[in-house]
């Protein structure tokens, strides 16, 4: 007769096959441990020097990248303590649109601090305590700020180059002039409004980044469906139901009795279709867009009438035409109201790159832009539309505050001295976690002088040495391979680009280290099909 261990304490209390883990070691430990492990990956991608990564996610889609938000997104992050940092970057990326890596990295290197400390024998209330009374000591920085006008190509230039030079190094200026010119187009009168959707992508193969160009309206990737392919100055109906003839609500039998019938049957037919075409004509409308289908006949007749013909299958690409013509989508074919009409200036077919696009201009309204880029392979495109897309967010940062830092790690270890001298005031055990706080922020030089191959070491202690000696704006410059000034390298950083992913990365950090044990239930369902494969001894074709 065996003897079965009757199960105590929290075993007694779960279903069986869960997991608890409980104590310094086990949970406080692990969960830094597998934060570190996270923000090591994403750490190599930080800066203009940033190594790419090549994920394959479940799909088996592949990403070329050194974007850390699609990286963590994609990798499908499964311990919940890394979880949290994920979604800290996600918060970051919803939030400002860059910045993600510097929160996600950030938040790995001051627990890798907060580790240290626990091993010394400090209480993670402790830590927390100090990390907080650091990040409120981090508002010496609002003097240094600077402010803008948003419409001033040359100083949006300035400001976004950092941001895209993380992406794209060595191709930020024509980036950057194309994004600018983008955004000014479609900015509305008051800068806090404007919207991202606003600024399109059309990723063209074929090419290089030099024949990209910048459209003040939009581009379809689809061919006019009648034979006009060009037309100026035209008013638009938009159909959202499609232009063809309408099946019955009811449904009828017609009885036929001889072929003279039959041919005024059909005739019928016809006539409906052209008095519907002829009442879109007469009302001045020169283009037809439709949201669906397009019938043979009632094309035959567009053609008759000299109306371009244009299908858009997406209701939010039809959305986006509507808000580029002003036009206000009619549900089903019938004679459009002079209010419903839209106005183009130019519709034209053209052939890039060996793929027939239909370019809307719109030149007099600022509602949409698009730019358009060129590219010899899919994953270039992909990796340079993430490129403007930060752009773009930046801008719209910038009209949020545009307030800029020193970049190129001059803020960050004026920063950090200046929070180890706040360090040396405190009495008590918070004053260890500040000063690792203040420790922390040496990751950023350290991270960009090892990604462009530089001596980490010498770097950093020749920008804290220029700082002591008041020259608070020296940063790195990662050409030379030494510490300038870096208003005379142009490089700035937005002032909420900064603070958002310093305090979201703070934030998440302290998340973590205030967990001190983790209860994992069952997880449901039966076994993985690919487990259950393996138990049967199935090959895996």
């Amino acid at each position: 007769m065996g003897f079965s261990m009757q199960p105590f304490g929290v075993q007694s209390m779960l279903k069986e096959g869960h997991k608890h883990l409980s104590g310094l070691d086990e949970a406080v430990l692990k969960n830094i441990d597998a934060c570190k492990q996270l923000s090591a990956i994403t750490r190599t991608s930080l800066g203009p020097n940033g190594m790419n990564k090549m994920v394959i996610n479940h799909l088996d889609k592949l990403f070329v990248t050194n974007d850390a938000s699609t990286i963590v997104n994609e990798l499908e992050v499964q311990h919940p303590a890394a979880k949290l940092l994920v979604l800290a970057g996600k918060a970051q990326q919803e939030e400002i649109g860059d910045g993600a890596n510097l929160a996600i990295s950030f938040a790995g290197e001051i627990l890798q601090g907060a580790e240290e400390l626990i091993r010394m024998g400090l209480h993670p209330s402790e830590i927390i305590s100090g990390y907080n009374k650091a990040i409120n000591q981090m508002n010496w920085w609002r003097k240094v700020l600077r402010n803008m006008d948003v419409r001033d190509k040359e100083q949006v230039v300035s400001r976004m180059k950092a941001a895209v030079a993380s992406k794209q190094f060595g191709q930020e200026d024509i980036l950057c002039s194309l994004v600018a010119d983008a955004c000014i187009q479609v900015c509305p009168k008051n800068p806090a409004n404007f919207n991202v959707d606003n600024v399109r992508v059309a990723k063209l193969l074929g090419g290089g980044l030099h024949n990209s160009t910048v459209v003040q309206g939009m581009i379809l990737k689809n061919d006019a469906a009648g034979s006009i392919k060009r037309i100026e100055k035209a008013k638009v109906a938009v159909f959202a139901g499609g232009v063809d003839t309408s099946a019955t609500e009811t449904k009828g039998t017609v009885l036929i009795q001889s072929a003279e019938q039959l041919e005024n049957y059909a005739k019928t037919e016809e006539a409906k279709v052209e008095e519907l075409i002829k009442a879109v004509a007469d009302s001045g409308a020169k283009v037809i867009v439709s949201g669906a289908a397009v019938g043979e006949m009632a094309l035959h007749f567009c053609e008759r009438y000299k109306l371009m013909v244009l299908k858009i299958s997406s209701k939010f690409e039809l959305r986006r035409f509507c808000r580029t013509t002003g036009a206000v989508a009619i549900l089903k074919l019938s004679q459009p109201n002079p209010d419903d009409l839209g106005y183009v200036d130019s519709v034209s077919v053209e052939e890039i790159g060996g793929t027939r696009v239909t370019i809307v201009r719109n030149e007099g309204g600022n509602s949409v832009s698009t730019v358009v880029l060129r590219g010899s392979t899919d994953s270039i495109l992909d990796d340079l539309e993430r490129a403007v897309d930060d752009g773009v967010n930046t801008y719209k940062a910038m009209c949020r505050d545009s307030r800029i830092v020193p970049g190129a790690a001059a803020t960050e270890i004026e920063l950090a001295r200046r929070l180890k001298e706040f360090s040396f005031k405190e009495t008590g055990l918070d004053q260890y976690a500040i000063a690792k706080f203040a420790e922390s922020f040496e990751m950023i030089p350290r991270t960009l002088a090892e990604n462009a191959g530089l001596n980490a070491m010498e770097i950093i202690s020749s920008l804290y040495a220029e700082h002591a000696s008041g020259n608070t704006k020296v940063g790195i410059d990662l050409e030379e391979g030494a510490c300038k000034d870096i208003s005379t390298t142009n490089v700035w950083d937005l002032y909420v680009t900064k603070f958002f992913a310093l305090k979201y990365a703070a934030d998440a950090a302290c998340t973590v280290l205030r967990v001190d044990q983790i209860i994992m239930a069952k997880p449901a369902g039966g076994p993985r099909r690919d487990q259950a494969a393996a138990a049967a001894g199935m090959d895996e074709d």
